[in-house]
């Protein structure tokens, strides 16, 4: 009998655990204290003859118990990171990404020892459970089975009292739940699949047929920058605005004393908490990437971007991002004329936990580049100091001083371990704040000190930070724009753009997919408005 309750206890609490510990950290939800699976599957097996095939099967359960414990606990930290359940028909590619993440913030040996003391914990779980799951033998075999069914008996009215309040706050059945819910976007993502490919072979690919194409530029570079994690509720939650939007007040002081002109808005960008390269590929290619599927097909598709459109109109065609550092076959596809990635820009200082080099020395690095380039330049270039973990957030430097980066050296340990903030809210919140104060006025300072009148800066912000720390759901972002030249920032403003720093308030109209139609038409010697920039303005009025 203690073993049949010690069994009932340990699967009620692997499955159930996953909702403890969102109960815990998110208001108004309500901890269960009843997984009916539990119920039911300890009294199944309790019923079994012990057998060598009952006992495989116990082994089984206890490893099924086991994992459906850890993809819930993934499945929390998709909701509470990315805003959106896990989804194994699309996001296992993701584990290469969370072992980078891991050994960025806490480094090999850490990583290695954390990730190896998870897999002992869940192996060695699984083997508890197996054995207290194997059925009994002899005259303990009877009362086995008839507590069993009890179980059983106990699971299915548990199963039809669920539905009644308040009992169903209380009363969960977590594994049929997430089995449903995988199967769900199983078919969701098949479907979804149909639905681009349709997209890639009915909506314009090409603008190549515009007449005087992006001729209204008169050969001004284009800088395309994203801020890392810069989403509106920087600007909007009152905690995180009260360190940054004195950060933009000040930029915007700095700016028109440079002789600058700014112009500011805000984006649906198609993700939220991560995944940046969503919002690359979206504002390139002018389709709704929201999933990786989407951004595969793409890749593996023949559709041309805003590069190709840069390149068609006799730009040379740029692209830094530094927190890439593998080889990346995608911005080879996408046609870029130079490809800088951590490997091949020449930065000489430490990485910074998970950021592999500061905002400014980037910004420094794109001024070298446009300063060296005898064409008009067309340059895409991500910044990552507003990354999570949000440690250490360095001071600016004299641009002078910046060169290769070694300036930045004695700033390598400053700041909180990552393994100690991910445990502290507050001082999360804290660090997002001031790294993306950093990040915007490092941004001003840019644009003070290197931008001439033939070069437009448009700064997006890629996505909102993750839900649980910034507490916001929208996906909105801000997008600056900033020249010398008024009339480079014309089409903006007639497009809806507040002059100034601060996005116009009310309901965000615009979204990322509809930039490339929209800019091409604006900057362009004619009327280059097509179905698909109507498309796009109707879905984003829906």
């Amino acid at each position: 009998m203690v073993r049949l309750v010690s069994a009932w206890m340990l699967v009620n609490g692997l499955l159930l655990a996953p909702e403890w510990i969102a109960a815990a950290l998110i208001p108004d939800v309500v901890a269960p204290f009843l997984a009916v699976e539990a119920a039911l599957g300890v009294g199944a097996m309790a019923l079994l003859p012990r057998r060598p095939w009952s006992q495989a099967l116990a082994w089984a359960a206890g490893g099924a118990v086991v994992l459906a414990s850890a993809l819930a606990f993934a499945d929390l930290v998709f909701w509470s990171s990315l805003g959106r359940p896990l989804n194994l028909s699309l996001d296992l590619y993701l584990l290469d990404a969370v072992g980078r993440l891991a050994v960025g913030n806490l480094g090999v040996v850490r990583a290695v020892l954390g990730a190896t003391l998870i897999a002992l914990s869940a192996a060695g779980l699984a083997v508890l459970a197996g054995w207290l799951l194997t059925p009994g033998t002899g005259a303990s075999s009877l009362r086995l089975r008839r507590l069993g069914l009890g179980l059983v008996a106990g699971g299915a009215l548990l199963w039809l009292a669920r539905v009644a309040d308040p009992v169903a706050q209380r009363i969960r059945t977590p594994a049929v739940s997430l089995a449903s819910t995988q199967a769900g976007l199983w078919f969701a993502t098949r479907a979804e699949r149909a639905t681009f490919e349709a997209e890639l072979s009915t909506r314009p690919a090409s603008y190549a047929d515009v007449p005087a194409l992006l001729e209204r530029l008169d050969g001004a570079d284009v800088v395309v920058a994203y801020l890392e994690s810069y989403g509106m509720a920087a600007l909007e939650d009152p905690e995180l605005a009260a360190v940054v939007v004195p950060e933009l007040e000040t930029m915007a002081g700095g700016l028109s004393a440079a002789g600058l002109h700014v112009a500011s808005g805000r984006f649906v960008s198609p993700t939220v908490g991560g995944q940046s390269w969503y919002a690359h590929g979206t504002v390139l290619s002018g389709l709704w990437l929201t999933s990786q599927q989407r951004w595969e097909l793409l890749i593996r598709s023949a559709r041309e971007t805003l590069v190709d459109d840069f390149r068609r109109a006799g730009y040379r065609t740029v692209t830094v991002m530094p927190a890439i550092t593998t080889p990346w076959p995608e911005a080879v596809r996408l046609g870029y004329d130079e490809i800088y990635t951590r490997p091949s820009i020449p930065y000489a200082g430490p990485p910074f936990y998970w950021v592999t080099m500061p905002d400014q020395f980037t910004w420094s690095f794109v001024a070298d580049l446009l300063g060296r380039e005898t064409e008009p330049t067309f340059l895409e270039v991500g910044m990552v100091s507003s990354h999570a973990p949000w440690t250490p957030v360095l001071p600016l430097l004299d641009w002078n001083e910046v060169e290769d980066g070694a300036a930045f050296e004695p700033y390598r340990r400053e700041g909180h371990p990552p393994e100690e903030l991910w445990w502290d809210l507050a001082a999360l919140r804290a660090g997002y704040a001031r790294s993306m104060a950093y990040s915007v006025k490092a941004m001003a300072q840019f644009a003070e000190r290197f931008l001439d009148e033939r070069t437009i800066l448009v700064v997006f912000g890629d996505h909102q930070a993750a839900p649980w720390v910034t507490g916001a759901e929208g996906p909105d972002v801000p997008v600056h724009v900033i020249t010398r030249n008024p009339a480079l920032i014309e089409p903006f403003l007639a497009w809806g753009f507040s002059p100034g720093v601060r996005p116009p308030a009310g309901p965000t109209v615009h979204r990322m997919d509809q930039f490339r139609a929209w800019f091409v038409n604006a900057y362009s010697g004619a009327d280059a408005d097509s179905d698909e920039s109507s498309s796009a303005a109707a879905e984003s009025t829906r």
